[in-house]
């Protein structure tokens, strides 16, 4: 007799088989009851879990494992039904369909073993992130330490272009004293000359001078001049025409490009003037040039000795020359000078105070000074 794949009416009970014993059927509906609740619990939160993180590795096997963990609760749950109504048909049809879920998560899940075996761990991925931290932090140091480079690098710049500025600021002040020195220079040499050639032959020399002491400065360095480099700038000519009957010595030190350039302008004085009346005009001659320093003032000696020509005819006339030896040079560095002549021998001399010519002059520039001095002592 045939009989329809859903036919139940001609079986019994499961509950037929327990003997309807109260604490079986209890014991038996109620472990799959929970069973049937946990069962679906859980693909109600892979469900959540894959909502929520869309970003899931093997998406796939995780709706598998939750339709084969809801298919095995609801296998459970017909099984308390059975208990009362037979109804194994629906749960062989149940069945069936819990067994070919399961299949295929078994083979999908064989398939991505090596998948899963190469996922790193969680001490793996622990120490991953470590290492990525610490990455991070050495990045940050990195670029700490760089933005305190840029800092520094900006503050170096800012401190050269500022540097600069004073520089340019400096040259350009010094330029526009040196112009008012030689502007002077060329007056008051004018006003002594009788002709053009009495004219260019002192003012060439004393612009010389100048120049002299301005490429000493660059020698040295763009603040400061080397005393020794000035007095060999502007015995140059005397040494190379005389010899050893010119001698130069005193100790180091650096002045002001100002106090280099009076010097200077002092040594061509002097040095035209022996040229002239002394040296040129007697064998016997020696010129001795010493500087010296104490605590407070600086000393500047001038001596010809040794012959007797031409001493007396320097001191002839009281002409721009003088005036620039005994008056504007010394009133140009805060000092004094004098000149003598006595036991054949010719003496100049010059006390100014140390800082006068190794510390930075009134912002108004010593050539203004030095004009001052020239139109209030100077006059035809």
């Amino acid at each position: 007799m045939e009989h329809h794949v859903v036919d139940f009416g001609e079986y019994m009970p499961h509950g037929m088989c327990l003997l309807w014993k109260p604490w079986l059927v209890v014991l038996w509906a109620g472990s799959d009851l929970l069973i049937f609740l946990s069962y679906t619990a859980i693909p109600i939160a892979l469900f959540m879990v894959l909502r929520q993180r869309t970003e899931v590795p093997q998406a796939g096997l995780v709706v598998l494992f939750a339709a084969f963990i809801l298919l095995c609760g609801i296998t459970h749950f017909f099984m308390i039904v059975t208990l009362w109504a037979p109804i194994y048909p629906f749960v062989g049809w149940i069945k069936l369909a819990t067994g070919l879920v399961s299949t295929a998560t078994a083979v999908m899940l064989f398939r991505l073993i090596p998948t899963i075996v190469g996922l790193p761990s969680p001490a793996a991925l622990a120490m991953a992130n470590r290492g990525l931290l610490a990455e991070v932090e050495a990045h940050k140091q990195t670029l700490a330490s760089l933005d305190r480079q840029v800092q520094e690098r900006t503050a170096e710049l800012e401190q050269a272009t500022a540097a600069l500025a004073v520089q340019a600021r400096e040259a350009i002040h010094r330029s526009s004293n040196l112009l008012s020195v030689v502007h002077t220079l060329a007056q008051q040499t004018a006003k002594g000359a009788r002709d053009i050639d009495g004219f260019l032959g002192p003012f060439l020399g004393r612009v010389r001078a100048l120049a002299n002491a301005t490429r000493s400065i660059e020698r040295d360095d763009q603040s400061r001049a080397q005393i020794a480099a000035v007095v060999d700038a502007g015995l140059a000519v005397l040494k190379s025409t005389y010899g050893d009957r010119i001698t130069a010595a005193g100790p180091a030190l650096a002045i002001t490009p100002a106090a280099a350039q009076q010097l200077s302008l002092a040594l061509h004085e002097l040095a035209t003037n022996t040229h002239k009346y002394g040296l040129g005009a007697s064998e016997d001659l020696r010129v001795s040039l010493t500087w010296a320093v104490s605590e407070d003032d600086f000393e500047l000696v001038w001596r010809e000795h040794g012959g007797q020509a031409g001493l007396q005819a320097a001191d002839a006339g009281e002409g721009f020359g003088t005036l620039l030896l005994v008056n504007i040079v010394p009133a140009t560095l805060r000092g004094h000078a004098a000149r003598s002549f006595a036991d054949g021998a010719m003496t100049y001399r010059l006390v100014v105070p140390l800082a006068a010519i190794t510390e930075p002059a009134d912002p108004r520039g010593e050539s203004a000074l030095a004009n001052e001095i020239i139109a209030t002592r100077y006059t035809d």
